[in-house]
């Protein structure tokens, strides 16, 4: 009787004390890319633990079907990347990278230059931050070869590459721009993409009636265009939209041509996402400038990173007096426990094969999520390129179904969150198939209830 109260009374204070956690959050932290109003009938879930492909929450544990926002590369807590990051706290946890080095920034440079073929990399702490460099790189880059009206940008319709308002400028992303469209730069959207379903699409080898469209769009802006810059192969948070690699070959090629730079956003499909290490080498394509960020660390450390050309490095190799000096400043460029995560991120990623363990790991999950769509009638449009798949969820006259298959998956144990009508899986690259199965399971049962729900 005693250690049934004792029970009851943890189990109650459990309760109230994660009730006061969640009202203080409540009422001061303002949570990213979230209507705080929606908190009302679903609140934030509390973090005790997370390892591996599990969140473990105050809702008892959950699938990260989501990469904890497509970070985790090889999940939650691996551990040569946390032996890493401890290992260098014994020596510095950071210090200024204008004017010094170490062995293992080195290493990490080297790393990069040999995965992506660019020979520089200038490092940040965020997505965002890395895009910006490159869209910097590409505008005073032309204006260094005297180029001054090539200051405008292609980009392609749904894509997405950062929150500041440079890089939302060349976003395409609805309400999420909207309020700051009249404040960025001047950019060119791509509106006919050859969208594909994967690699058995007809459009992967062969996208040339596309094409045609799309070369008459560009030829009338060519002039003031100093880049184009691209999510390759798969458009994130447009709604893990997929199109042809040809596609890109074709828009590479007419770049090139007009001596226009291609920026590669390897944000998301970058690190082996999509069973390559980078997506472009879908497309046998070298862009002159590559961002990477999200799986480099194993979402453990924020770590971005511009990749360079070295023709674009030349230009600004002169004496400072020249001007010619490319002079962004990042407080955490390089910062020691970030580059060692990424470092045994990478080496993790060698030793267990990750990258075609990425493919096989999309194979299964597409063959799972085309079950899902068969079984419950609610999905059409599955796709998927390497680990990363999608399906658009019929749209009944509901509101916001894409929130309510969230909070029921919650309950099943599994942290599923679509893109507006778009539902999609994006796991630790390292997730094994029998927790795939689960997931799978979990989210055939929060679509029947989702839509049995008025």
């Amino acid at each position: 009787m005693i250690k049934c109260c004792l029970i009851l009374s943890t189990k109650i204070l459990k309760m109230v004390n994660t009730q006061q956690l969640i009202s203080k959050d409540l009422k001061h932290f303002w949570h990213p890319c979230t209507q705080m109003k929606d908190f009302e009938t679903c609140p934030p879930l509390i973090i005790e633990k997370a390892q591996g492909s599990y969140l473990y929450t105050n809702k008892g544990p959950l699938i990260d079907a989501i990469s904890s926002w497509w970070c985790k590369s090889l999940g939650h807590g691996h551990p040569a990347v946390v032996a890493a990051i401890k290992e260098q706290l014994n020596h510095f946890e950071h210090v200024i990278a204008a004017n010094t080095t170490h062995s293992k920034l080195v290493e990490l440079a080297e790393n990069l230059a040999e995965i992506t073929k660019k020979q520089h990399v200038f490092f940040a702490s965020d997505g965002s931050s890395a895009v910006e460099i490159a869209m910097k790189l590409a505008i005073h880059a032309n204006q260094i070869k005297g180029f001054t009206e090539k200051n405008q940008f292609i980009a392609l319709k749904n894509g997405y590459h950062g929150e500041t308002l440079g890089t939302m400028s060349v976003s395409d992303l609805g309400i999420y721009k909207a309020p700051y469209t009249a404040f960025g730069l001047t950019c060119h959207l791509i509106q006919n993409i050859p969208y594909i379903s994967g690699k058995e699409d007809s459009l992967w080898h062969d996208c040339g009636s596309y094409w045609t469209l799309v070369e008459k769009e560009l030829e009338s802006v060519s002039d003031n265009v100093c880049a184009v810059i691209v999510e390759p192969l798969i458009q994130g948070a447009g709604g893990m939209l997929c199109y042809s690699p040809d596609f890109l070959k074709k828009l590479s090629s007419w770049a090139k041509s007009k001596n226009i730079y291609l920026i590669a956003d390897e944000i998301m499909t970058g690190m082996g996402r999509t069973g390559k290490w980078l997506a472009s080498n879908h497309a046998d394509v070298e862009p002159d400038l590559i961002c990477l960020s999200k799986g480099l660390t194993s979402g453990s450390i924020p770590l971005s990173c511009t990749m360079i050309d070295h023709a674009i490095f030349k230009l600004f190799y002169a004496d400072f007096a020249s001007g010619k000096s490319f002079l962004h400043s990042h407080t955490y460029s390089g910062n020691p426990l970030a580059v060692s995560a990424a470092l045994a991120t990478i080496h993790a990623m060698q030793e267990e094969k990750i990258i075609s363990r990425a493919q096989s790991l999309g194979e299964y999950m597409l063959t799972s999520l085309t079950e899902i769509a068969e079984l419950t009638g609610k999905l059409s449009n599955v796709r998927g390129i390497g680990a990363v798949v999608a399906a658009d969820l019929e749209d009944n006259g509901q509101s916001r179904i894409g929130n309510k298959i969230y909070q029921h998956a919650l309950n099943h144990g599994a942290l599923i969150r679509p893109i507006g009508n778009t539902l999609y899986w994006l796991p630790p690259l390292n997730t094994d198939h029998e927790v795939i199965g689960k997931l799978a399971e979990i989210t055939l049962h929060s679509i029947k209830e989702a839509y049995a729900t008025p």
